[in-house]
């Protein structure tokens, strides 16, 4: 490889190492994830997404407004064939505190789940619970964990396809005993980039298949038909993902959120004076009943200036 290319390289790689540094700093930010003197349990998972996660963490540690901890925590689930030494020889090396937590949930996973079936929900529900007790265990008051936007999209199709709910995953969450405030600092990250730093940066990957089960066929099929949609509309994710943060109860059916049968009417003031301009300026935002989505521009995606951490 020529000079001209490495320097192409590390331009490309420092381009995306600040956009990645950016997304996290902003919804650091908007959710605030991360308070003065709070410690923060990096959930590891072996993965390209929480060797970026805790990366770039440490990054901003060292400029961020407030002083926070960081501690690594990886759960040995004893698959066969887990490479143990990967994560402590990784850990050390970066310089980050870090435990190992041992806790032999496969073999319980392969107790109850039929051969064959995917064992990865039961399997994480098992590994999220002892998380969260090891969490409390050593005085973590946030756990990180590494989902990100693509993740956060495609479980929003997987509960409005398979669970009839809208529902996803949020960028912030206090666990349903309140004992756990979960963060998702990836949630502004889109995966393609996390990809590209894992691969510039060579992260030791651990893969997730050494139970030997099959990803979810579900989310599989999910995340093809997101990918497909981006290629034909760029920016498509993004605008869904944007939705997310804008929701309108009132213009959806849940009564739980908002109270229909009490709707009145309120005419105390004067109707507003409706003239043929006002009428035309508004005809531009009405989109034909039988208009197909072929015929209609795609938004294109929010592009929003991130504050720094």
């Amino acid at each position: 490889m020529s000079d001209l290319e490495n320097r192409r390289g590390r331009l490309e790689f420092n381009k995306l190492q600040k956009r990645l540094r950016r997304n996290v700093g902003k919804a650091i930010a908007d959710f605030n994830m991360i308070e003065e003197g709070d410690k923060v349990m990096v959930c590891l998972s072996g993965g390209k997404d929480s060797y970026a996660m805790l990366e770039i963490l440490m990054n901003l540690q060292k400029t961020a407004p407030v002083r926070f901890e960081l501690v690594a925590v990886n759960m040995d689930q004893k698959q066969p064939g887990f490479p143990e030494h990967i994560l402590p020889e990784y850990l050390q090396s970066v310089g980050v505190p870090y435990h190992i937590v041992n806790k032999d949930t496969y073999s319980v996973v392969k107790e109850v789940i039929p051969e064959g079936k995917t064992t990865c929900g039961l399997c994480s529900r098992l590994r999220r619970g002892t998380l969260y007790g090891f969490a409390e265990e050593i005085g973590a008051t946030k756990v990180a964990l590494g989902h990100h936007k693509d993740d956060i999209v495609e479980t929003l199709f997987l509960n409005m396809f398979y669970g009839g709910r809208l529902k996803a995953m949020p960028p912030k969450l206090r666990a349903d005993d309140g004992r756990n405030i979960v963060i998702r600092p990836l949630a502004y990250c889109r995966e393609t980039d996390l990809v590209d730093f894992a691969e510039y940066k060579n992260f030791p990957i651990i893969p997730c298949n050494l139970c030997g089960s099959q990803e979810n066929l579900q989310r599989q099929m999910i995340k093809g038909m997101l990918n497909d949609w981006d290629k034909k509309f760029p920016g498509r994710s993004d605008n869904i993902f944007a939705a997310l943060t804008r929701v309108s109860p009132s213009q959806l059916a849940d009564r739980d959120l908002y109270d229909f049968e009490s709707l009145e009417l309120d005419r105390s003031e004067p109707a507003p004076d409706v003239n043929a301009r006002s009428i035309e300026q508004s005809v531009d935002s009405w989109i034909p009943e039988d208009a197909h989505e072929e015929s209609i521009e795609p938004a294109q995606p929010l592009y929003i200036e991130a504050r720094n951490l």
